[in-house]
């Protein structure tokens, strides 16, 4: 009884409607005369090497940075374990 009163209740503090997508039109083919022309005119021409390099670079910083953190853990271990034995 408690939960269908919470349910009734309840007002949602952003109210969704459904999207009506009926009226969209959509194909399976694409436009071959405007993609040939995208291509001609250079839209979004990314250099893939380039792209490729920023993705070496990236992962070399990321491994870079996890042998840091672990050196970095391993000399506290160290050092607290040589504090640890002057007491």
């Amino acid at each position: 009884m408690l939960r269908e009163l919470r349910h009734w209740l309840y007002r949602p503090t952003v109210r969704m409607w459904s999207v009506d997508n009926s009226r969209i039109r959509t194909t399976c083919t694409k436009n071959a005369q405007f993609i040939s022309y995208l291509v001609k005119s250079g839209f979004r021409q990314v250099n893939v090497d380039r792209y490729e390099v920023s993705l070496r670079r990236r992962r070399a910083l990321k491994v870079a940075l996890f042998w840091l953190l672990g050196a970095g853990g391993a000399w506290v271990v160290v050092e607290s374990a040589r504090a640890l034995s002057m007491f």
